[in-house]
């Protein structure tokens, strides 16, 4: 932005010349904390709602999605939000009174395809790529058979078709996936590899996951002319499983007719809610 001029050095003692820099919004943040800048490089931020971002070359436009500038200079972005992900399971876990670790261990258990379940993940409403806030959660497919078990992978599969759909959305836009890299808290273990599985791309896993300050502090290292490019290396990748992959490429459409079956219901519904 500039450097700190001489009646501010008077004013706070801070030396003048000093470079000022600006730091960005937390998923910005996140996506420089890994590097993911180029054009092609795709961010997915597992946090308590799923975040993307897709850098590109030029400016990229699609009614569904959130066109910006990119965090560097001359770049571009592309940008998508669910309304939920880690606050459902966050609420599936208040409502079950367990706790992460047991729901994983149990989950992992499942089959995929939850044994016959399929949720939508709309309990808030929607963001991209539907902008729909009267859109609601649904699950379909419940026997007495089902548990908690099942009913948390299937929340880890609804958030994971999800992603596939606002991916849906980037292709479409003209945006172009050349890796996919994974940050935030919920960046590890089964729902990446759900997620993987049900987009069909390998996700690269940084060593710090929850990085937005990291991030800012890359910014400003990389405008003072540091390589940063060692700082947060890429430690795993979770590859798709190919066992995996036909269980959802089945599922995926069931999933995106799910929510166009309920949509008048779930507006029904909830214009009649105060």
């Amino acid at each position: 932005m500039g450097t700190v001029h001489r009646a501010a050095a008077a004013a706070t003692g801070l030396p003048a010349g000093l470079p000022v820099l600006a730091g960005t919004i937390d998923a910005w943040a996140e996506a420089a904390s890994v590097d993911a800048l180029s054009p092609g490089d795709t961010m997915v931020m597992y946090g308590s709602t799923m975040f993307l971002t897709v850098m590109g070359e030029r400016p990229m436009r699609h009614p569904a999605l959130w066109g910006t500038t990119g965090v560097s200079p001359g770049s571009y972005c592309l940008a998508a939000g669910m309304a939920t992900s880690g606050s459902l399971t966050d609420w599936l876990r208040e409502l079950t009174g367990s706790d992460f670790a047991t729901l994983l261990a149990e989950a992992e258990r499942v089959p995929p395809g939850s044994r016959g379940l399929l949720m939508l993940p709309y309990f808030a409403g929607e963001r991209t790529p539907l902008f729909d806030p009267r859109a609601r959660g649904t699950v379909i497919g419940l026997t007495l058979g089902h548990g908690r078990a099942e009913l948390y992978r299937a929340a880890l599969e609804a958030t994971a078709f999800g992603v596939r759909h606002n991916l849906e959305a980037f292709a479409d836009a003209g945006a172009r996936i050349d890796r996919l890299v994974a940050v935030g808290g919920g960046a590890r273990g089964l729902w990446t590899a759900i997620v993987s599985a049900a987009t069909g791309l390998p996700q690269q896993i940084p060593a710090e996951t929850i990085g937005a300050s990291l991030g800012d502090a890359a910014l400003a290292a990389r405008a003072l002319g540091v390589d940063t490019g060692g700082w947060n290396p890429i430690t795993a990748t979770v590859e798709p499983d190919e066992a995996w992959r036909p269980v959802y490429d089945d599922r995926y459409p069931l999933y995106r007719e799910l929510y166009d079956a309920t949509r008048r219901i779930s507006h029904a519904l909830a214009a009649s809610t105060p």
